[in-house]
């Protein structure tokens, strides 16, 4: 077993590849900004409990009494979705830039804070087997 193959590694690992897809995704929606009938499209997050992982599965688990019980999803992860209730024009396009733009700028932040786990995680590895 390879060390990145550590279930918080490949946890990490698909959500930058969540958060790449995304990206395309949304920067799709702003170039069809002006396209007549175009409706957004954005991603489902990934459900974490439902990846198959190399060998130990992620799941919730209650180790006291006073711990609330999780509540499992039932969409899988990567699963395009379009959401209801945007603001339609007269050609029937329902981009909204804006949105589009504050979805953009968060996706990029939470893709940054992905890959500075990840490096971090393996630095705290590197240094725990002494390669540092």
């Amino acid at each position: 077993m390879s060390v990145t193959d550590l279930p918080l590694f490949t946890m990490l690992r698909t959500r930058m590849h969540w958060h790449q897809e995304r990206q395309r995704l949304l920067a799709e929606n702003v170039a069809n900004a002006d396209t007549p009938s175009y409706r957004p499209r954005d991603l489902a997050p990934p459900q974490y409990d439902r990846l198959q992982l190399a060998d130990a599965p992620v799941g919730l688990v209650r180790t006291a009494s006073g711990h609330l019980a999780g509540s499992a999803g039932n969409s899988s992860h990567f699963q395009a979705s379009r959401f209801g209730g945007y603001e339609v024009r007269p050609t029937g396009n329902a981009v909204n830039l804006e949105d589009e733009m504050i979805k953009v700028a968060a996706n990029q932040m939470d893709y940054q804070a992905a890959t500075t786990l990840y490096t971090r995680s393996l630095g705290l590895l590197k240094t725990a087997l002494g390669k540092r």
